[in-house]
C-alpha cells in the first residue's frame, strides 16, 4: 500500500514538472520560417525523468528515516574510518609519505595549466580553513569573507604599484590589514546572531567591493590594477613557468602552516571557547568566557588568512579588479566549509578540492555545472547535513 502511494506521489510530481516545463521544453518558435515546432518527445523525457528521480528521492528519504539514526557525535569506543587513520601511525604515516611524493612531483609531471589549477585549489583550502574558524568553530555566519580577501589583494597591488614593495614585504602587511579589518567588522556585530549577523557581514562585503569599484583615485575603479609583480626569491625574478611552480610550492607550505595553526587553535583554550560559543552563547557567557574577546578573535584570525591569500592571489594573476571579489566568492568558500564539514579540517580540505577541481575537469558539462553544483549541495544537506567528514567531538573519560 505504501509503494502504491509513493508511485502516485511521484506520478503527480512528474505531471507537475511537465506542466511547468511545457513552454520551454515542448514549444519552439522558428521566426525565420514562421512556424511553431512541437517537441512532444522532450515532454516524455521530462515526465519519465522526474518520475524516476522523485521515486528514488522518496525511497532514499524513507530508507534514511527507517535506518539507523546516526548522531552527530560519536559514541565512546566508536571511531570513524578517518579518525582511525589519523590516530594510527601505521596508517597515516605511509599515507602522508605518499601524498608528499605526489605533491612534490606534481608540477614536474603535469602541465603548467594543471599546476595553476592545483595552486588555485590550495588557495581555496587556506580560505576555507580561515572561514572554518569563524563559521565552523565559533558558529558565526560570515557572508562577507571575500572582503578580507580583497583587502589583502589590493594591499599588495597598491603598495607594489605606488611604492614598488615586493611580495615578501607585503605578505605580512596583508595579514595585518586583514586582522585589523576583521576587528573592525567584529565590533559592530558583537550583539548580532543568526540571520542578522549574516545580513550585516554580507553588507560589509558589498561595501568593500563598491568602494573599490567607485573610488577611482584610490583603487583605479573597474579598470583594476595590472602588471603586479610576481613573487621573487631574494631578488631573483622567475620566468612564467618557474614562477607558477614557485607559487605552487609556496601555497603548499602556507596550507601546511594553516593546518598546523588551525589544529592547534582548535585544541587550545580559545578553540574550546569558540566551540562553547557556537553551542550556546548564553551558557558560554555564564561560564565566565569573555564573549566579546572570543568573537573578535574569531573574526580577526579568520580574516588574517584571507588577507594573506589575497596577496598571493594578486601575485598569481598579476591583475585584479573588483569583479574578482563578488558575493559568489564568499558563497563558494562557505560552500566548501559546509560541504566538507563545519569544524573539520580534513573535511574542508576535501570540500575545497572537490568544488574547485571538479568544475575544471568537467568542462565538457560546462552548461550544466551550476545545475550539478546545486543538486550536489541539496543532496548533501538532505542526506548528510554534517558534511563529508563530520567534526569529531572530543570526550574525556576518567579512568581510575
Amino acid at each position: 500500500m505504501i509503494k502504491i502511494q509513493e508511485i502516485k506521489k511521484s506520478f503527480l510530481v512528474s505531471i507537475w514538472f511537465m506542466f511547468l516545463t511545457f513552454p520551454i521544453m515542448v514549444i519552439r518558435v522558428n521566426p525565420i520560417e514562421k512556424v511553431v515546432e512541437w517537441r512532444w518527445g522532450n515532454m516524455l523525457v521530462v515526465g519519465i525523468g522526474s518520475f524516476l528521480l522523485s521515486f528514488v528521492w522518496r525511497y532514499m528519504l524513507k530508507k534514511k528515516e527507517t535506518g539507523e539514526k546516526r548522531t552527530e557525535t560519536y559514541e565512546l569506543g566508536k571511531t570513524s574510518f578517518i579518525q582511525r587513520i589519523l590516530e594510527e601511525p601505521k596508517l597515516y604515516i605511509p599515507l602522508l609519505i605518499g601524498l608528499t611524493i605526489i605533491a612534490v612531483a606534481f608540477p614536474f609531471i603535469f602541465s603548467m595549466y594543471q599546476t595553476n589549477i592545483m595552486t588555485t585549489a590550495l588557495m581555496y583550502v587556506v580560505l576555507g580553513l580561515g572561514l572554518n574558524i569563524v563559521v565552523g568553530l565559533a558558529g558565526l555566519l560570515d557572508l562577507g569573507y571575500v572582503a578580507f580577501y580583497a583587502v589583502g589583494a589590493y594591499s599588495y597591488a597598491l603598495l607594489n604599484h605606488h611604492f614598488g614593495l615586493g611580495f615578501w614585504s607585503v605578505l605580512p602587511i596583508g595579514a595585518v590589514l586583514g586582522f585589523i579589518f576583521g576587528i573592525l567588522l567584529g565590533f559592530p556585530v558583537l550583539r548580532l546572531r543568526g540571520d542578522y549577523l549574516a545580513i550585516v557581514t554580507l553588507g560589509f562585503g558589498e561595501i568593500i567591493r563598491l568602494v573599490l569599484e567607485n573610488w577611482n583615485e584610490f583603487s583605479f575603479g573597474p579598470s583594476g590594477i595590472a602588471n603586479i609583480d610576481r613573487p621573487a626569491f631574494f631578488g631573483i625574478q622567475f620566468s612564467l613557468q618557474t614562477a607558477t611552480i614557485y607559487l605552487y610550492f609556496l601555497m603548499i607550505c602556507l596550507a601546511i602552516f594553516t593546518i598546523i595553526v588551525v589544529n592547534r587553535l582548535q585544541n587550545s583554550r580559545i578553540g574550546r571557547a569558540w566551540i562553547a560559543l557556537r553551542e550556546d552563547e548564553i551558557a558560554c557567557q555564564a561560564m565566565g568566557i569573555d564573549k566579546t574577546r572570543t568573537k573578535l578573535t574569531a573574526f580577526a584570525l579568520g580574516a588574517t588568512w584571507a588577507g594573506m591569500v589575497g596577496v598571493i592571489f594578486a601575485a598569481k594573476t598579476t591583475f585584479i579588479n573588483p569583479a574578482s571579489f563578488t558575493f559568489l566568492e564568499s558563497a563558494m568558500i562557505l560552500s566548501i566549509v559546509v560541504l566538507g564539514g563545519m569544524g573539520s579540517i580534513v573535511g574542508v580540505i576535501i570540500g575545497a578540492l572537490i568544488l574547485i577541481l571538479l568544475p575544471e575537469y568537467l568542462r565538457a558539462f560546462s552548461d550544466y555545472r551550476m545545475l550539478l553544483f546545486g543538486a550536489i549541495m541539496v543532496i548533501m544537506m538532505v542526506f548528510r547535513p554534517q558534511g563529508i567528514i563530520a567534526n569529531i567531538r572530543r570526550r574525556y573519560k576518567f579512568n581510575e
